[in-house]
């Protein structure tokens, strides 16, 4: 088992910045990546970005440049720093935790394949971008 924990969300003005972090606890050692998806009411949740065990990053076209993921091993943490909010930025954000060997970061699973059952998720944490 995987916990998750995050923070660092709040309301910012358009242009402004947020970090966000994500603590594991538990079987860290099963964690193959780790990864920020946004959820907003209707739509389904989508990844903005990953960051494997071997360190490659991805990230939504969406977001390219504007956000950077990155992880302190020390502290068994993911961090997401986000610059140039936009209101379309505006979610809840999820932190995931992901034990699939190999993770759906490099091998995408369809919905062929069944349910998913490598993934950990933290409680939420909300983005608000407004003036």
């Amino acid at each position: 088992q995987v916990q998750l924990v995050e923070s660092g969300g709040g309301l910012v003005q358009p242009g402004g910045s947020l970090r966000l972090s994500c603590a594991a606890s538990g079987s860290i050692f099963s964690i193959n990546a780790m990864g920020w998806y946004r959820q907003v009411p209707g739509k389904q949740r989508e990844l903005v970005a990953g960051i494997t065990s071997g360190g490659r990053t991805f990230y939504a076209d969406s977001v390219k440049g504007r956000f950077t993921i990155s992880r302190d091993d020390a502290k068994n943490t993911v961090y997401l720093q986000m610059n140039s909010l936009k209101p379309d930025d505006t979610a809840v954000y999820y932190c995931n935790a992901d034990t699939g060997v190999p993770p759906r970061l490099l091998e995408p699973w369809g919905p062929e394949k069944g349910p998913y059952e490598y993934d950990y998720w933290g409680q939420g944490t909300q983005v608000t971008v407004s003036s």
